[in-house]
């Protein structure tokens, strides 16, 4: 390990840590990286560090409203009131929400990893992202936390498991779904960052014996690491501008941004 190859690891996990929170698609943007910089990572442990990475800065970021989240569905279970139903509600269907893209991406993820990671499909994908975020971009929303349902909780579950495609960015599939729906925007950004956090820490369990257990583990620690560190530090900071940005009403811009990218790369590769 050289230290070129160092600092590509630390720049991909700042790509990646930078672009997962917004809506642009982190994994695309990964592709199209990568085929400018004329180098392929097939390292699925170094995705997997990374989207763990940003799961972690979603936690330090949401940390209190997840803690009352998390204290009042247990005091539901045990106590039954009705002041902490809402909470407890909520939590079933991040639940439900979780279910589509774990069994799809269970079913399909060889397919996708084979047919769908080329430049020219991420352009058409960032697309699909541009329109998606354009209809909604002036949404308002009048769902609180406490008016979520079953139909919300499925209908953005599967609009995650649309994000699987590279290009597709999770973060905008699921806000645009919430936002579709009615939510409002607090709703729709805490229903779509708290949904991140089974599915990467999932993947990350179900992947640790794999990390630990590599041929190469012990020489590219530092790397990992690298790319870890930067992913972290990156996606917590995206998190809190996007957040600021939601809060001013410019998902415009990002629809313009994925517009232009896509038109970039579908007509020039």
């Amino acid at each position: 390990m050289d230290l070129k190859e160092l600092l590509i690891y630390i720049f991909f996990g700042m790509v990646q840590g930078f672009t997962e929170p917004i809506p642009v698609s982190s994994s695309g943007h990964l592709v199209i990286v990568q085929y400018f910089m004329g180098i392929e990572v097939k390292d699925l442990n170094f995705e997997v560090l990374v989207n763990f990475a940003s799961f972690l800065a979603v936690l330090l970021v949401y940390k209190h409203d997840l803690y009352e989240l998390i204290k009042n569905t247990f005091a539901y279970l045990s106590t039954r009131k009705e002041e902490y139903k809402s909470d407890f509600m909520f939590s079933v269907y991040l639940v439900l929400a979780t279910i589509p893209v774990a069994v799809l991406g269970i079913l399909f993820e060889e397919m996708i990893g084979e047919h769908l990671k080329g430049i020219q499909q991420v352009g058409f994908a960032l697309l699909a992202t541009a329109v998606a975020l354009y209809l909604i971009r002036n949404l308002k929303g009048y769902k609180g936390d406490k008016s979520l349902t079953v139909k919300d909780a499925v209908i953005v579950g599967f609009a995650q498991a649309v994000a699987l495609i590279p290009g597709i960015s999770r973060s905008g599939a699921t806000i645009v779904a919430c936002m579709a729906l009615g939510m409002k925007q607090d709703t729709a950004l805490r229903f779509s960052f708290f949904l991140y956090i089974p599915v990467s820490l999932g993947t990350f369990l179900l992947s640790i014996g794999d990390i630990a257990g590599s041929s190469n583990f012990s020489e590219m620690a530092l790397p990992y690491a690298g790319a870890f560190i930067a992913s972290l530090i990156f996606s917590y900071f995206s998190l809190k501008w996007f957040m600021g940005i939601m809060k001013r009403g410019n998902l415009g811009y990002f629809a313009l941004y994925c517009l232009v990218a896509g038109l970039f790369i579908v007509l020039y590769f």
